[in-house]
């Protein structure tokens, strides 16, 4: 009997044993803690917001920008246009200032929507006299497209022939358009550096006087009609 009572013992502290050592450690973690055991959070087992790609999955392309990397880059045009190119398709090419803009039908009393600018010629290279008060009509489509002019502003201009309904506007959209400073020198953008990069006269320069621009459109017409 007392083999019995012993064996019997030593089965209740086997039992006792691991649940008090397991207490202990429950114990220990709620001191590290602060003295309060954690709750289970379902955020806390959430996947994150960006989880990584998983293995084998195609790379994720990024987006190209459609403009230039820099703003002062040269803009490579998809054909050579040279000021002998926009020479040839103007009608008329002078610098000069805005003096109205205007909505309004066409000459011909089209009923396509226009607008009409009028400027008041100073430099007359073609179609026109200096001190003359030039009036051109635009689509509007052009203008809503961003073709537009505000008064007081002195630009030069290469301006297509009128159309049959009297439409006009600049050759090769900004190509054929510039800015004249205050001290009367034209100013080139990035695009027209690039397409006149190899002009002896424009060839990298970025604002140049009116008189010597001049100049190099009579001699991109010698040099063109002698070819």
């Amino acid at each position: 009997m007392p083999g019995r009572g012993c064996s019997c013992l030593l089965v209740i502290l086997c039992l006792l044993l691991p649940a008090a050592g397991w207490g202990g450690q429950s114990d220990r973690i709620e001191s590290n803690s602060g003295g309060a055991s954690k709750a289970f959070s379902p955020a806390a087992s959430a996947k994150p917001e960006f989880a990584p790609p998983r293995v084998g999955s195609p790379p994720v392309s990024e987006p190209v920008s459609p403009f230039p990397v820099s703003p002062r880059q040269p803009v490579a045009l998809p054909a050579p246009v040279g000021l002998a190119q926009i020479s040839r398709a103007a009608g008329t090419i002078f610098s000069g200032r805005v003096t109205a803009v205007a909505r309004g039908a066409t000459a011909r009393d089209s009923a396509v929507e226009t607008v009409a600018i009028t400027f008041r010629v100073e430099n007359a290279i073609r179609g026109t006299t200096p001190g003359q008060d030039l009036t051109i009509f635009q689509w509007m489509g052009l203008w809503s497209g961003g073709q537009r002019y505000r008064v007081g502003e002195h630009v030069l201009l290469f301006l297509y022939p009128p159309s049959k309904l009297g439409l006009t506007s600049s050759v090769a959209g900004p190509m054929g358009r510039f800015v004249v400073d205050p001290l009367g020198r034209v100013l080139l953008t990035a695009r027209h550096l690039s397409a006149f990069r190899a002009d002896p006269v424009l060839g990298g320069k970025s604002r140049i006087r009116l008189a010597d621009f001049g100049r190099a459109v009579q001699r991109s017409e010698e040099e063109s009609r002698s070819r």
